[in-house]
């Protein structure tokens, strides 16, 4: 393990590329826009992006124009696509200096990019609200922005996308519902002679959801994975041949006998019900272990379960080792793989009340990312 604790995330660049290979195998003939915002879901966005290009990736989707500098100053040239917009000018000067795709949400961004824009046109996407209620513009005004975009000299539009509230439902009934709102999007620009150009829709839930939704919107031609490019699913009823990105892992700091009654850790939260050993790990909470998961969450140490005891604190975990073998010194995962066993990201989740996609983002910086070809 590196640096002054023994804590760190490892990254497996293998599983990266082939949980690539199949969201290209269910995307079909559509193309696939790997999301890397967030540092790549907390995974470590340069070498995930390197390994993504050379996997055949051809486009990218990021939140801001500060995450989507990085990749230009590493001399990624693809197409990045700034899913937040701009939101002043100085941000959408950026943005048409470093050749990025910026998001429009509504007239106020046509505006922004107008004045940064140069000789070459800004090439943007519109996304429409069918249903999110977030962010992009409703279907009843989305064709007369597009028109605007469509016929501002000094924009270009390049694309037309919406964003699924429910994919991850076993019931795509709403899911359709969304997609018939922007059918009748795309169906009123095109009778008025635009043409939206890149059409996307399904992110990691929508493309691993029943072949329905793909069938109900015929004119889409790329899909956005993010989750399941780092191993996760975004519900259990998803199958897919995935493969965990990334091993949250540490080691035993300390190891103690506690009697009946002892209390551990603030607050004496967890009390002994008999004679027991407790284990001390060098992570907390500022390394990504939620508070939520104390007394209910778990870890892995020599291949067995140990349950967490007590509160999780800022820099220490504790778990009750009962009398299975530990010693100071022992390998504990908090969730991904080794030992010769597995503790999903998912699972860990469920038991601190969470989601997958947010235990992952929230590994502390402080924690060094080491990259592996698994």
């Amino acid at each position: 393990m590196q640096g002054a604790r023994p804590t760190l995330a490892a990254v497996d660049l293998g599983a990266i590329r082939a949980n690539f290979a199949e969201a290209r195998r269910h995307a079909a003939e559509r193309e696939v826009i790997a999301v890397v915002k967030a540092d790549a879901y907390g995974h470590g966005v340069l070498p995930v992006v390197r390994t993504l290009l050379d996997a055949g990736c051809g486009r990218l989707a990021v939140m801001t124009v500060a995450e989507a500098a990085p990749l230009r100053d590493a001399g990624v040239d693809v197409p990045v696509l700034v899913l937040g917009g701009v939101h002043d000018p100085a941000e959408a000067r950026e943005a048409a200096a470093r050749g990025l795709t910026p998001v429009v949400h509504h007239a106020g961004h046509v505006a922004l990019l107008r004045g940064a824009a140069g000789s070459t046109p800004i090439a943007v996407h519109v996304e429409v609200d069918s249903g999110m209620r977030r962010m992009g513009i409703a279907p009843s005004e989305a064709v007369a922005l597009l028109e605007a975009v469509a016929g501002e000299p000094a924009l270009e539009l390049a694309g037309i996308y919406t964003h699924f509230a429910r994919a991850d439902e076993p019931d795509l009934g709403p899911s359709l519902e969304q997609l018939a709102a922007f059918r009748g999007v795309l169906e009123d620009a095109q009778a008025r002679g635009v043409d939206p150009g890149l059409v996307h829709v399904a992110a990691s839930g929508g493309l691993l959801a029943d072949k329905a939704l793909a069938d109900a919107l015929p004119a889409e031609r790329a899909v956005r994975p993010g989750l399941m490019l780092y191993g996760a699913s975004p519900a259990g009823h998803l199958a897919a041949r995935l493969r965990p990105a990334m091993t949250l892992r540490t080691q035993v700091v300390a190891v103690r006998s506690v009697g009946t009654g002892d209390g551990v850790g603030y607050s004496a939260e967890f009390r002994a019900a008999a004679p027991t050993r407790v284990a001390t790990l060098a992570i907390g909470y500022a390394d990504g272990v939620p508070v939520a998961a104390s007394n209910r969450g778990s870890v892995l140490i020599r291949g067995r379960r140990m349950p967490i005891a007590g509160r999780v604190s800022m820099d220490l975990v504790t778990v009750d080792a009962g009398d299975e073998p530990v010693a100071i010194g022992d390998e504990a995962i908090l969730f991904g793989e080794g030992q010769g066993t597995r503790l999903p990201v998912e699972e860990a989740a469920e038991a601190a009340g969470t989601i997958s996609y947010e235990l992952l983002v929230r590994v502390g910086s402080r924690v060094p990312r080491v990259f592996i070809e698994g």
